[in-house]
């Protein structure tokens, strides 16, 4: 059987607000399973974001368990969650969270570096033109619109193939036709990578794009939908 890529087990995290605790996530039991597209859905403040956080251990649970192919991460130090971050783990931010003195390729280069993989001008390079960008490489980021500021972005998530992509409204800054072209990328390069992605979005049309749905209401998963796949007579030709 295979391992889970991703397990929470009864994850709960809560918040003192006043005199009383807030409960952002509730009793959360959930599996994501390796090469996994998932979209996390639910209207504002059902603890889509807090969700990501804790997946990626920027955030710490109240109580419960989470386990990153099969090792439980919530009482690892903060120096063994950066390695964590740095080996397993790929983002994706609505605000690109570029860093503004490195030019693009700089900017992709960084966490091939920082894990000592071999040919790494190579594999950024390969990346910048998977995105499109392979004559913008020089450039800084403040020499980029937000569409190609989002494709370096992408480009950096993908570089250290890391097995899990944890994207949080990745196309909330941009317009309409850029936004699709980012999503376009994003599923054409998780594919190509086999890499698990866990997406969270508002947006039905983004989350239709997705093998797996898990809406979320009041830190409660609501409903945990499947994408049904058609019968041989119902595919169009």
């Amino acid at each position: 059987m295979t391992q889970p890529r991703i397990e929470l087990r009864q994850l709960t995290r809560r918040l003192p607000s006043g005199d009383r605790e807030l409960t952002i996530l509730d009793n959360i039991d959930l599996t994501i399973e390796p090469g996994e597209f998932v979209a996390v859905l639910g209207p504002s403040g059902s603890g889509k974001s807090t969700l990501l956080a804790l997946m990626a251990g920027l955030d710490r649970p109240t109580s419960g368990e989470i386990r990153i192919d099969g090792a439980p991460i919530q009482a690892m130090s903060e120096d063994e969650l950066a390695l964590l971050r740095r080996r397993k783990i790929g983002f994706v931010f609505q605000s690109f969270q570029l860093l503004s003195n490195l030019t693009a390729r700089e900017n992709v280069l960084l966490p091939i570096e920082l894990l000592g993989l071999s040919k790494p001008f190579a594999r950024a390079d390969e990346l910048l033109e998977a995105v499109g960008l392979a004559d913008r490489g020089h450039h800084y980021p403040s020499q980029l619109s937000g569409g190609e500021q989002q494709r370096v972005a992408l480009a950096r998530a993908f570089a250290a193939r890391p097995s899990i992509l944890l994207a949080d409204e990745p196309t909330g800054n941009l317009d309409g036709t850029t936004g699709r072209r980012i999503l376009e990328l994003l599923t054409e390069l998780r594919a190509r990578e086999g890499t698990t992605l866990v997406l969270v979005t508002h947006d039905p049309a983004v989350a239709a794009l997705a093998g797996r749905q898990i809406h979320l209401l009041d830190g409660r998963v609501e409903r945990d939908e499947r994408a049904r796949i058609p019968a041989p007579a119902e595919v169009p030709v």
